[in-house]
């Protein structure tokens, strides 16, 4: 297996194009990562990146933590790309939701055209949420002991409207610029630009959690805390997650589709069969970003309330909110099942489905065409998408039950579930795809015997 797929590796570098799109898309990447370590004009960087390196265990199993892990450690270092892709993130899932719950935009979306002008709104959007982002970000920076709690350095080198105005439209170019080198890797490279940009800064974290592994197995003096077994349990963990990453992403439910011949005009076009596949994870890892951001506002607030107000019971609360506690696992369990049926609901079009498919000729079988067969695609789509919520809440709270029951370092137990597992597995398989495409036009083997990736179920 390994020789077959070392073979596929070596095939890529002998066509041409593939070869060329491969280099274009490392070397973007690595200019991701030079904006991730340049430093913004006027900013201690260095006090801290030294601040989370301190406080590691407590700052990567947070709302900055986790902001800190999709911009590649530009946060921490005050870097050019602090923002991260994740402005341009936000503003592509605000034009999807609006576009299926506004008529106009959904009309668009349907044009000739219409989706290049969606984009384009987005990339609007996008501005807007850099200026407001980076205004905050900004005045944070002038205040870090609010933000970052237990720093007690100073960040601005020279406060003023000069830092503000400065820092706010750097942080903005940075982000544009992250925006438009994942749209050349897209167009130029090799697999999907912007989720490799975010991909390239989860796995930018993996040296550090490598040192963290050397520490918890080769401590240098005192008794270990981990031995041999604890590694093999580990190794076992972590190739069962991926396995069950890479299977869920594949894996969906081919309904059955039979077209009917018809005649437009004077051509008559054949009948046949095909199938619809329904993804079993349609809503992928959106659920868990959704649940984890909005689950760390109540926990400030109630905390904040119970600080200012000596209020016990707000406190605790906050207390309970926090990783770790009853209630936050109950609540993030919850809230990951409703976003993945959120998601589903507001991106799954049943009705139009229904719709195309009688205005072509096509038909489940054994289910009338119309309301029917929309109230068919509907039960299938609400069971398998049980099945993956459930899978996503499992993958979800290993890190942070691995962190809190075996305390073992969050830089570590992040890469055996989580957002980073499911961002990464998926866009490799993305990747390996595309690459396969064009081995397989070539007449060379792919990266599995039967020359494709399939989907399961």
């Amino acid at each position: 297996m390994l020789a077959n797929i070392a073979n596929t590796f070596a095939n890529c570098f002998k066509i041409p194009e593939l070869k060329s799109r491969i280099f274009f898309t490392l070397m973007v990447l690595a200019i991701c990562r030079v904006l991730a370590w340049v430093p913004v004009p006027g900013l201690d960087g260095a006090s801290l990146r030294a601040f989370f390196e301190a406080n590691a265990n407590q700052m990567d199993n947070s709302l900055l933590g986790m902001y800190s892990l999709f911009t590649g450690g530009a946060l921490q270092n005050c870097a050019v790309g602090a923002l991260g892709i994740m402005p341009y993130i936000t503003a592509t899932i605000i034009i999807q939701l609006l576009t299926a719950v506004i008529p106009t935009l959904s009309k668009l979306a349907r044009e000739e055209g219409g989706r290049a002008k969606i984009v384009q709104y987005g990339r609007y959007l996008t501005v807007l949420l850099c200026l407001g982002h980076g205004t905050l970000m900004t005045l944070s920076w002038e205040h870090p002991g609010e933000v970052f709690k237990g720093f007690a350095g100073t960040l601005v080198l020279d406060p003023g409207w000069w830092y503000r105005i400065q820092t706010v439209l750097i942080l903005t170019t940075g982000t544009l610029l992250l925006m438009w080198l994942g749209e050349q890797i897209t167009e130029r490279g090799i697999g999907n630009g912007i989720s490799l940009v975010i991909t390239i800064g989860i796995v930018a974290d993996l040296p550090l959690a490598f040192q963290e592994l050397h520490r918890m197995f080769w401590r240098p003096v005192g008794p270990r805390e981990f031995h041999f077994f604890h590694a093999i349990a580990l190794l076992l963990l972590l190739v069962a997650v991926v396995a069950g990453v890479v299977a869920m992403t594949q894996a969906q439910r081919k309904i059955p589709v039979q077209y009917a011949q018809r005649a437009v005009g004077r051509k008559v076009y054949a009948g046949g069969s095909s199938f619809m596949p329904l993804r079993v994870n349609y809503a992928g890892v959106m659920p868990i970003i959704f649940a984890q951001a909005i689950l760390m506002f109540p926990q400030m607030i109630f905390l904040r309330i119970g600080e200012l107000a000596d209020i016990p019971f707000f406190r605790s609360i906050g207390v309970q909110l926090g990783s770790g506690h009853f209630l936050y696992y109950a609540l993030y369990s919850a809230m990951i099942l409703f976003f993945s049926y959120f998601w589903v609901a507001t991106q799954f079009n049943e009705i139009q489905i229904a719709d195309d498919l009688k205005k072509y000729g096509g038909y489940i079988p054994g289910v009338r065409p119309g309301q029917a067969t929309s109230d068919f695609l509907h039960r299938s789509m609400s069971r398998i998408t049980l099945a993956g919520a459930i899978f996503l809440t499992v993958i979800a709270i290993i890190p942070n039950l691995m962190a809190e029951i075996f305390e073992i370092n969050f830089r570590v137990s992040q890469f055996f579930g989580g957002t980073s597992m499911l961002i990464t597995v998926g866009v490799m398989l993305d990747t390996m795809r595309q690459m396969e495409s064009h081995l397989l036009m070539r007449h060379y083997d792919g990266f599995l015997k039967k020359g494709r990736i399939k989907g399961r179920f």
